[in-house]
């Protein structure tokens, strides 16, 4: 019964987030346990304590944003990157915070702030501060800074790394807290952690990678603006993965570039030998897809995510709520459904600007014959003999369509930012049960 219950996903979560609270308290606790000499007040003490907590969280980003598959599969992506940008900002407020406080308690500290004349430990806090505070300012701000993503990823992990190396640099001049033999051994194992975790994302796994290449064997046109890239592997017999779930492509460059983009798979999660992925040209990787040609290399990392019906085998049924590309994962839902024999109910509704746009429009058709579907199409812009819904997917929309037993179904979400926001509201004003309601963002970066 233990064992078992130690494998339920609610279980695993819990371990997690232990080890995450017990790992960050751990050098507080640690600091409580062996005080270091002389007392010197309790203000002073707390700015430390503030400083070692917030070295621990931003160590441990790099655990977070590993994509480490027993963490990722607790939580998904979403979550996991909505938790690193939060406690993030949380890190990044305890670090600003205890030089703060040690300046208006010890006004003689202020002096170091002199670079030239302060000690190494000293210059050490200013320059990781410093990188903190620019890679804070970089990730919030990228898109109206106008930083390319690909440039940004780099600068983010090298300004981690400085961030976190100098912290850890400057606990380690300053002393008081780290001359027990203990502590020495707490801060250089997070230290290598962290170390491993870099060396294993940017080296280990692209070489992994290369051993399992792909081609590309054809790209399709959708409407929508939409293209399907089909890849085949090369060599191996690619990965089986849950309908619903992404991949980071790589695209006819080296995985050590790091140069990836993630994508849902479309296709059937029972046909690990042909992958394929409904991409819409929105910026400059994108809308170069239609003009890859067959026989192009490509990598794979994944498959990722927690958005699959997979997880919910004794659901009644499912409601599907897209809005234009966001019918990727969707798609590779309903198909898998469909080969599988699934003879539960689903519900599509499906938000597209015109009836032209609507990508995937006669295969869904094709799976209302395979499959006990309802497919609902809102057009933001209907033609004049439009008889069908319009405008958005609202509050109102939903009541008409969604099951009155509201906690029968589990609801699937994949759409625009301002559209998921209105959705999710919505349903939690019908009753439907926040626990029923999954969703999965278009941009993950």
């Amino acid at each position: 019964m233990k064992r078992l219950l130690m494998r339920s996903p609610i279980a695993v979560a819990l371990f997690w987030i232990g080890a995450y609270l017990l790992v960050t308290l751990l050098p507080l606790l640690i600091l409580l346990i062996y005080p270091p000499p002389g007392g010197r007040g309790f203000w002073i003490e707390f700015s430390v304590a503030l400083g070692f907590i917030g070295l621990a969280m931003m160590a441990l980003q790099f655990v977070i944003t590993a994509r480490i598959n027993r963490i990722e599969a607790s939580y998904g992506i979403d979550i996991l990157l909505q938790f690193h940008r939060f406690t993030s900002l949380v890190a990044f407020f305890m670090v600003l915070v205890h030089p703060v406080m040690l300046f208006v308690v010890q006004p003689e500290t202020r002096q170091l702030l002199n670079f030239i004349e302060a000690p190494w430990r000293a210059r050490m806090a200013i320059l990781g501060t410093l990188a903190f505070i620019l890679l804070v300012v970089t990730t919030i701000w990228r898109k109206p800074l106008g930083i390319p993503y690909e440039p940004w990823r780099t600068s983010h992990t090298i300004l981690s790394v400085l961030a976190v190396g100098l912290g850890v640099g400057h606990a380690i001049g300053v002393g008081n807290y780290l001359g027990l033999f203990w502590k020495g051994i707490l801060w250089g194992a997070m230290a290598l952690i962290a170390l491993w975790l870099i060396i294993y994302v940017r080296l280990i796994k692209p070489w992994m990678m290369t051993k399992k290449p792909y081609l590309v064997e054809a790209v399709i046109p959708q409407r929508g603006d939409v293209w399907t890239l089909a890849l085949r592997p090369w060599g191996h017999e690619g990965f089986c993965f849950q309908p619903g779930q992404f991949a980071w492509l790589t695209l006819d460059i080296t995985p050590f570039s790091m140069r990836e983009h993630p994508f849902s798979m479309s296709s059937s999660g029972e046909h690990p030998e042909r992958i394929e992925f409904g991409i819409k040209a929105l910026g400059d990787f994108t809308s170069t897809i239609k003009e890859v040609p067959p026989g192009t290399k490509a990598y794979l990392d994944g498959p990722y995510g927690v958005f699959t019906i997979d997880r919910y085998q004794d659901a009644a049924g499912f409601v599907l709520i897209a809005g234009g590309i966001g019918i990727t994962p969707m798609m590779s839902i309903l198909v898998t459904a469909a080969e599988r024999k699934d003879d539960r109910p689903f519900l599509l509704i499906y938000a597209s600007k015109t009836w032209n746009d609507i990508t995937y429009r006669e295969e869904l058709e094709k799976l209302e014959e395979r499959l006990d579907l309802t497919l609902i199409h809102v057009l933001r812009e209907p033609p004049e003999e439009w008889t069908g819904e319009q405008g958005y997917v609202d509050k109102e929309l939903l009541t008409r369509h969604i099951p009155k037993h509201r906690g029968s179904r589990q609801y699937f979400i994949c759409a625009a930012p301002k559209m998921m926001n209105q959705v999710e509201r919505a349903l939690h004003e019908l009753d439907v049960p926040v626990t029923n309601v999954h969703m999965e963002h278009f941009n993950l970066a």
